[in-house]
């Protein structure tokens, strides 16, 4: 015998918000002890969000529930973004906040299929890595053609940060100074570099070549991965490496060895800061 609908599919599709209201999520990591650790660096970004909103009249719709078992509110894996998309009414405003690594996958599903004006916030820390996994899904969105506005900032009160906002709550969209950026022209390359690069080229038709690939979209990150198709027509192909692969060899590495070639990399110059626990270290 059929039961009644769930509670979350008696409504036809998702309840649009109102003129004033922003809906709000953030992706994750899948290991729930990174989320855990790093949710308190995102609730206190989050509160400097809000009243940066508030500042301009409007509020954020928080769109991800907080699980009391879990100890946040990240989105942690693909079902569960698409899951949550299901309720974001596709035409509203929509702010992914992000303030420490992030799987892009948890969350391109629902983006990619968007049509509201997106925009995509992190923080500026040394410690946090909010930035890193910020420019991960913008990469991720421009490989899909996806429109997107970006903007960061340290404590989302400077005017570079304020101003953007402004910009994108008033037009949708944000455009970022590109002085910096030049097209380079032919005539720019010398007839040696030109020559060389057609050499190479040639080589690499004729003879091909086999790159090794460790975990290509690993994390999520769609963006990291270059289709084969377009490698194959220039001569390049594959040969993929895995995790466990990776293990299977640092198993066969004695604790001797291991320390023989930190000894090496200190004494070229290089230094290690490590510490007991890994939690925290």
């Amino acid at each position: 015998m059929l039961s009644a609908q769930n509670e979350s599919d008696k409504h036809e599709g998702p309840i649009p918000l109102p003129s004033d209201q922003i809906a709000l999520v953030r992706s994750g990591d899948m290991r729930q002890l990174r989320n855990r650790t790093t949710w308190s660096a995102q609730e206190a970004m989050e509160v400097k969000l809000a009243e940066a909103f508030r500042e301009f009249g409007y509020s954020l719709k928080e769109m991800v529930r907080f699980d009391p078992a879990l100890g946040h509110r990240f989105i942690h894996n693909q079902r569960m973004g698409i899951d949550i998309f299901r309720e974001i009414d596709p035409d509203t405003r929509l702010v992914v906040a992000i303030s420490a690594w992030q799987y892009s996958h948890h969350i391109l599903a629902g983006l990619r299929d968007h049509r509201g004006p997106i925009l995509t916030i992190a923080n500026w820390s040394g410690r946090w890595p909010g930035l890193v996994g910020l420019l991960n899904l913008n990469a991720c969105l421009v490989k899909i053609s996806k429109p997107f506005s970006t903007i960061w900032s340290e404590d989302f009160k400077d005017p570079f940060f304020l101003n953007g906002l402004k910009e994108w709550l008033d037009t949708g969209f944000i455009s970022h100074n590109i002085n910096h950026l030049r097209k380079m022209e032919p005539d720019e390359i010398s007839s040696f570099d030109m020559e060389l690069g057609r050499s190479l080229a040639e080589q690499l038709l004729k003879k091909k070549a086999i790159i090794g690939v460790f975990d290509e979209g690993c994390m999520g990150m769609y963006n990291a991965i270059i289709d084969d198709e377009y490698l194959n027509q220039i001569g390049i192909y594959k040969e993929r490496l895995s995790q466990s692969a990776l293990l299977a060899e640092m198993s066969r590495v004695s604790d001797g060895e291991a320390l023989s070639v930190r000894a090496w990399l200190e004494n070229q110059g290089m230094k290690f800061i490590t510490g007991s626990a890994h939690e925290k270290d």
